[in-house]
């Protein structure tokens, strides 16, 4: 719950937008409208892999990582939905809880992000992994695993901090969900979680990316590196969607603004830069979707009764016709047989 209040001596501009723009109320509907696009549109991501692609494959093994990362992270905004459009009203635990999942979804979609460009230039620059393809899957499930269990360490860390507090506004009672400590340790929080698990994993990231696709500009097929173009876009977009938030978050923690202008500015910010960060949940699937492979395999998913519903009809109907050939056959084989020889 923001605690930003406007001063009295605004220019009319910025009071026009504290008064008629509430951020809150806006950040509560959109992850709304996020959770609803980022629940279905992983659930499928995870549905298709699962039926139709093989669990062994490196690549998919990533990806369904991913989108389960993803789904994580979605089950926490109706919590900071309700938290924003009124206050919180779930309890301690649940606010430790919420807190752990937030975190565990961001952590856990940087690793594994980083783990697959770094299986990505083993393969193409390196070109050591294709002589064993056993050795790359099981590399694969261990960096998964090691994700996952690097995430939950460093969630729970997080959440330990945070605690339920009520506040008093305007004559009024409303609790809050946040980190309670001194303001010491919350800047060194803040400077290992944007160091560590952003600015070292895009700098690995970026590294990587430059070899394989200078790799690839020298290659003369280029079309089996589709998979390739695809991975680089969905790292690209993590980075535009957490680079502004993150980055204010480091800034946030080494610099406190002077004035209301300034901490106006700073709150409008973090909340359109936390609106674009969350909404990086419900992106992933459509990014998968620039897979020709992938997009076949939804397609034949979601039109799966349709196809086996006009597959029996037509298996029906040609069988109808074919009893009716060979009736019509027989009929006229009849009407030979019985005519009269000269």
């Amino acid at each position: 719950m923001s605690e930003y209040m406007m001063a009295v001596d605004h220019s009319n501009e910025l009071e026009y937008v504290c008064d008629w723009i509430n951020f809150d109320t806006i950040s509560g509907a959109i992850f709304i409208l996020i959770f609803i696009f980022g629940l279905i549109g992983n659930i499928l991501v995870v549905c298709v892999i699962f039926i139709y692609e093989k669990m062994k494959n490196a690549t998919n093994l990533f990806i369904l990582n991913l989108a389960c990362s993803d789904l994580v992270f979605t089950f926490t905004l109706p919590f900071w939905a309700v938290y924003y459009l009124h206050h919180w009203v779930f309890g301690d635990f649940v606010c430790k809880l919420v807190t752990a999942a937030n975190f565990l979804g961001l952590y856990s979609s940087i690793i594994l992000l980083t783990a697959m460009t770094v299986d990505r230039f083993i393969t193409v620059v390196l070109n050591t992994w294709p002589s064993s393809q056993l050795k790359r899957e099981r590399c694969a499930i261990a960096a998964c695993a090691a994700a996952w269990v690097i995430s939950i360490g460093a969630a729970v860390s997080d959440a330990v901090k945070v605690q339920v507090d009520v506040k008093i506004d305007w004559d009024m009672n409303f609790s809050t969900c946040e980190a309670i400590s001194d303001i010491s340790d919350v800047q060194l929080g803040y400077y290992l979680q944007v160091s560590l698990l952003f600015f070292l994993p895009f700098a690995i990231i970026v590294f990587c990316y430059s070899a394989i696709l200078k790799t690839i500009l020298q290659a003369s097929n280029r079309k089996r590196y589709r998979t390739i173009v695809v991975m680089f876009s969905i790292i690209a977009v993590f980075f535009i969607c957490w680079g502004p938030y993150n980055i204010l978050i480091f800034i946030q923690a080494f610099y406190e603004p002077r004035g209301c202008y300034a901490k106006e500015h700073m709150f409008i910010a973090h909340s359109i830069f936390r609106i674009l960060a969350f909404s990086h949940c419900c992106m992933n699937p459509v990014l998968y979707m620039l897979s020709q492979k992938l997009r076949r395999h939804l397609l034949q998913l979601l039109r799966c009764q349709n196809a086996q519903k006009k597959s029996t009809d037509r298996g029906i109907g040609q069988n109808t016709s074919v009893i009716q050939n060979v009736a019509f056959i027989a009929q006229n084989s009849a009407v030979i047989l019985e005519l009269p020889s000269k």
